[in-house]
């Protein structure tokens, strides 16, 4: 059986779709760099506030919907990737490949 999601998961799931979708607008070569940017912004925002700090995330909904539709302009071709954002995923497949059996 499956879970409910709240109002709120639903709206995060929601602006989460929606970003993977703006990446699917931009150029192939700068792709990867926008589904970086997506995926660590998300994960480090969720990984700072507590799932029942509904006003917090609440802004960072709201903070989220301003910021997509800003890349989600034809005028914006490409982000700004952060040398934490490298480290990160670095980390993110270094932790894969290293439990994989051999």
């Amino acid at each position: 059986m499956s879970v409910r999601k709240s109002g709120l998961q639903k709206e995060v799931l929601a602006l989460y779709r929606r970003a993977l979708r703006m990446v699917r607008t931009k150029p192939a070569l700068t792709q990867p760099n926008f589904l970086l940017f997506v995926r660590y912004n998300f994960h480090t925002q969720a990984s700072s506030v507590s799932p029942r700090d509904v006003a917090a995330i609440e802004h960072l909904l709201r903070r989220g919907r301003r910021q997509l539709e800003m890349y989600e302009q034809p005028s914006v071709r490409d982000c700004q990737i952060s040398q934490a954002m490298r480290d990160w995923k670095q980390s993110r497949h270094g932790s894969r490949t290293t439990s994989q059996p051999n």
